[in-house]
């Protein structure tokens, strides 16, 4: 019996909080309190919305910059082999001139 006149005051006690937590958020300063908050996180997200947009920018300019970094990169790297493999040619065409006249 204690048990049930306890979840009985309980359901009461929750209902007449529910009823009293639903009129104060009803009431004049509680929604201008809301309007303030509301304005407050739009601000937040203007302000980080500006920082996304300079930092996508700026991650752009870095890929393109790397992009050309590797680019220099690999022509030099091509440069180089083509100079290796014209050495290598003018060296093996040099032995077959000196074993020739031998």
């Amino acid at each position: 019996m204690k048990k049930c006149i306890m979840r009985l005051g309980m359901i009461v006690g929750g209902a007449l909080f529910g009823s009293a937590s639903v009129a104060i958020l009803k009431t004049e300063d509680a929604k201008k309190a809301y309007t303030v908050c509301t304005a407050a996180v739009l601000r937040g997200k203007d302000s980080i919305m500006k920082t996304v947009s300079n930092l996508r920018e700026n991650c752009g300019d870095i890929y393109e910059d790397a992009k050309d970094i590797n680019e220099k990169r690999y022509a030099a790297a091509e440069k180089r082999a083509l100079e290796e493999a014209k050495a290598l040619i003018a060296e093996h065409e040099a032995q077959e001139t000196e074993k020739k006249s031998k």
